[in-house]
């Protein structure tokens, strides 16, 4: 049987080779060729979602996300810029690990740390889409998708001992979504004090790591417990709202002085003025103002006919830096006809006052602030003034104050009662930033009147402009809060020629002053009454003494 499933086995074969080469030679032969058909091009937004991601494996975050922009000219300059940037920032790095490496000499037998070589390669980060966000505040924010798979070169070398420990960075990989933001804005080159960096999401490092030669980052379970360290550590230091801020502007320079308190000052009397009319009398009044302020200065009563007038009259003035600013006392005598005769001035360092501690001062008249003034100076009679400075209570810790009464809460905003709301006292200010879209029938020179319990104050007018931006700041000293109190804002228009329709509402809109007390600043755009797309940008601020 064994030989004849051979032989037959054989048969087949010798019979079946030829068989079928005839039949295939008869099929290739006698078949009819079909025609190739043309591929057909269709564009990507005909074809399905699979087919789209057969031909997109990677779908770049621009097509995912609209609002991310492509950056293409931003990677083309790093491209560019890659070969320097690379060695400033490789000397950066040297630079900053120096200072650690030093802390761990003469620790765990380490005899020195030193870079064996440093180069981040030839493949500079890649910016896979930005965009910029807006906000109400002086700041520019962005925010940028980095993927970075680079060709780095970092050997680090460890003296332990006797022996030499080479330890060499490969194949590493970064993707990181990091928010940039530039604040504040200022009118000083580069227009930014900080560079304030922290990251959205964690970030995805990918590495290997080889000491002398070996890849220990092959070991079961070493490579994922390295990556969720790093994930852990780099996100407790930078992952919002945590930030990095790099200083570019000395603070000092650009620094925006702010109210901190306000200066209580009672003009008692004064004391044997000069004669300074034809009869033997004059008619003294008292300018009251502070130094590196802008403000108009603030003026008592007139008192006729009198060289020992008795005023008794309370002001508040705002104070920015009590260390640096000076209060300026100046008496005039009052004339019906020409300039007003100066009687005398004197003035009061707010150095020499303490927080919430009254004290009077009885002054000697001096005809100017000359230090060269000789002793035997002509007498001009003395000013007696009552003056406290009440640092607000949100800067009453500066001062040495207390600051009871507030909690602070998570969100950062102080909350403050209702019973300390109705009996604080202090300071209201309204910053007019600018406008949008305020456009009149017959001209556009636009200006705002702000409106508070009856008085007015209006911005500079902009001349042929629908964005206005004026940023000029109101101050109101108010005596208790303005709850359930509204503040009014009117644009106007105003033609420079004299016409019949020389002016013109653009839009209004009142501001309910609650949310200002309780929060202490709001900062937000309205939309206008009566214009068709005016917004206008105010910032308001509430501070209690």
């Amino acid at each position: 049987m064994g030989f004849f499933a051979t032989f037959f086995g054989f048969l087949g074969f010798a019979i079946g080779i030829p068989l079928g080469l005839l039949v295939g030679f008869f099929l290739f032969v006698y078949s009819e060729a079909k025609p190739v058909k043309v591929p057909v091009v269709r564009p990507i937004s005909e074809l399905g979602p699979i087919a789209v991601q057969e031909l997109l494996p990677e779908i770049p975050l621009w097509v995912k996300t609209p609002d991310y922009e492509r950056v293409d000219w931003l990677n083309k300059f790093l491209l560019d810029m890659w070969p320097f940037l690379e060695k400033a920032i490789c000397g950066v790095i040297r630079t900053t690990a120096e200072p650690i490496f030093a802390e761990y000499i003469g620790k765990y037998q380490i005899k020195g740390i030193e870079f064996d070589q440093l180069s981040l390669g030839t493949l500079p980060p890649i910016i896979c889409g930005m965009k910029v966000l807006e906000t109400n505040e002086k700041e520019l924010v962005m925010e940028q998708v980095i993927k970075w798979a680079g060709n780095p070169n970092i050997v680090l070398t460890l003296h332990v001992l006797s022996l030499k420990i080479k330890v060499q960075l490969v194949d590493l990989q970064i993707f990181a979504t990091p928010r940039v933001t530039l604040r504040p804005l200022v009118p000083t080159l580069p227009c930014f004090a900080k560079i304030v960096v922290s990251l959205m999401e964690k970030p995805h490092v990918d590495f290997g790591m080889a000491i002398s030669g070996g890849d220990i980052m092959s070991i079961p379970g070493l490579y994922r417990f390295v990556q969720e360290t790093i994930k852990k550590q780099v996100a407790s230091l930078y992952l919002w709202p945590q930030t990095l801020e790099i200083p570019i502007l000395d603070e000092s320079t650009v620094a925006i002085q702010k109210p901190v308190g306000i200066l209580h000052v009672n003009v008692v009397r004064a004391i044997k003025l000069l004669k300074m009319d034809l009869l033997g009398a004059s008619d003294p009044y008292v300018k009251l103002s502070l130094t590196g302020d802008k403000l108009p200065s603030k003026k008592t009563t007139i008192k006729r006919k009198n060289l020992n007038p008795q005023w008794n009259e309370k002001f508040k003035i705002v104070v920015k830096d009590p260390q640096s600013q000076v209060l300026q006392l100046q008496v005039y005598d009052w004339d019906k006809v020409g300039a007003h005769d100066k009687l005398g001035m004197q003035l009061v360092p707010l150095k020499l006052l303490k927080p919430y501690e009254n004290k009077e001062f009885t002054l000697d008249l001096l005809k100017d602030t000359n230090i060269n003034e000789t002793p035997n100076k002509k007498f001009r009679g003395q000013i007696v003034v009552d003056l406290t400075f009440v640092p607000f209570k949100e800067d009453s810790m500066k001062f040495g104050g207390s600051s009871e009464g507030y909690v602070r809460k998570d969100s950062g905003i102080d909350s403050i009662s209702d019973d300390e709301v109705q009996e604080g006292a202090g300071l209201l200010s309204v910053v007019i930033q600018g406008a949008d879209e305020v456009e009149g029938d017959h001209h556009s020179n636009p200006y705002a009147i702000l409106t508070f319990r009856g008085e007015k104050k209006r911005t500079k007018t902009m001349k042929k402009t629908r964005q206005p931006r004026w940023n000029e700041e109101f101050q109101f000293m108010l005596e208790e809060a303005p709850l359930h109190e509204k503040i009014h804002i009117e644009v106007m228009s105003k033609r420079k020629s004299f016409s019949f329709l020389s002016k013109e509402s653009l839009g209004h809109v009142e501001i309910n002053l609650n949310d200002v007390v309780h929060n202490g600043r709001i900062n937000d755009k309205y939309h206008l009454i009566n214009s068709r797309n005016g917004v206008i940008h105010v910032e308001i601020k509430w501070k209690v003494a």
